[in-house]
């Protein structure tokens, strides 16, 4: 049988570093809001809609003609969006226009843009 990753060959813990890495990990609360924060960027959907307004704001009518989807389903990971703060909107008369919410944003998906990339 194959395996799929390796193990040590012995069982051997190096207390040292066990102590050190448990000092300077996360709050078990942090790491759930984390965890809850990526799980975002599992949805392609949403993806495709952060990556439309990349460079630019767009209306739920643009957004939803881009992605060749109707406006409900848009407005719907819209709201998931926005409640991540991921991304923000605002008003001009009768029509919302949606950007990303800051430019850790685009860093983000450039970060994963460039793992996904990487040889």
């Amino acid at each position: 049988m194959k395996k799929d990753i390796e193990v040590c060959e012995i069982q051997c813990i190096h207390e040292k570093d066990v102590k050190e890495v448990k000092e300077k990990m996360m709050q078990d609360e942090l790491i759930l809001d984390m965890a809850e924060f990526f799980k975002v960027f599992g949805d392609a959907t949403r993806v495709r809609i952060m990556y439309s307004l990349f460079d630019k704001e767009m209306c739920v009518c643009d957004i939803a003609a881009v992605l060749e989807m109707n406006q409900s389903a848009i407005s719907h990971q819209l709201r998931i969006l926005k409640a991540k703060r991921l991304v923000k909107f605002r008003r001009d008369g009768k029509i919302i226009y949606y950007s990303l919410d800051d430019d850790h944003v685009k860093e983000i998906l450039d970060k994963g843009l460039l793992h996904i990339k990487h040889k």
